[in-house]
């Protein structure tokens, strides 16, 4: 007989009292959720996440002492297994590309209902974005603008990337998912997630969300334009 996997241990992060205690509530109930702790600042949440090791921190983005953006990025030095979901009142802005650059895996708007809270902690913890990519992408376009052309950096890796993986890094920046990837790349599903994981290695970025922020910031694609060749 096989045997149950482990709760995923959650840490839940937001200045709001009446906030976290909803969040445990949400969570609690469920058998595949533990909450380990609740942190009302960015500070605390870095300081108990070292202690608790939680397998997903629910991280609000704007907070006092330390807000979420700079938690993350201590998180994700520090304690590089838990895993990052942003929550944003305020739904896509510069704060939650913020997030994600620093290694946040997602982000969640707070009107967000309690199953789709649910199913992006278990998308996180099983090293997944909660990021549709398309949505990613417009989300970078807006908010993420590359330096003048001639102070435009190259993305660290980029000259040790293939013409194929620069093909499907493009396709990713574009909005493409795995699947759309294969079949206009014409190759296969496996072959696609075999280039991702070696850009991912490459470019020296954790996840999809750092890899679009890159094509951006490097010029591979660029906003309300054609994708530079």
């Amino acid at each position: 007989m096989t045997e149950p996997s482990p709760p995923i241990r959650v840490l839940i992060v937001d200045d709001q009292s009446l906030v976290r205690r909803g969040l445990s509530l949400i969570l609690s109930p469920d058998p595949d959720f533990e909450v380990v702790g609740e942190a009302e600042d960015g500070a605390q949440a870095v300081e108990l996440a070292g202690r608790l090791r939680p397998d997903v921190v629910v991280m609000d983005i704007r907070m006092p002492v330390l807000d979420g953006v700079a938690a993350t990025a201590r998180l994700a030095d520090t304690v590089p297994a838990s895993r990052v979901l942003a929550l944003s009142t305020f739904d896509l802005d510069e704060y939650v590309v913020g997030a994600l650059r620093a290694g946040a895996c997602g982000f969640l708007p707070k009107d967000s209902s309690p199953e789709e809270l649910s199913a992006a902690i278990r998308t996180v913890h099983a090293g997944e974005a909660v990021v549709a990519p398309r949505l990613l992408t417009g989300l970078i376009a807006t908010y993420v603008r590359p330096p003048r052309e001639a102070a435009r950096p190259l993305a660290e890796g980029f000259a040790e990337l293939t013409p194929r993986e620069v093909e499907v890094w493009r396709a990713m920046a574009t909005g493409l998912d795995n699947a759309e990837t294969a079949r206009t790349l014409d190759i296969s599903l496996s072959t696609v997630k075999n280039h991702i994981t070696s850009i991912f290695d490459k470019l020296a970025v954790r996840d999809r969300a750092q890899a679009v922020i890159a094509a951006y910031e490097s010029g591979l694609v660029t906003a309300g334009g054609p994708p530079d060749g």
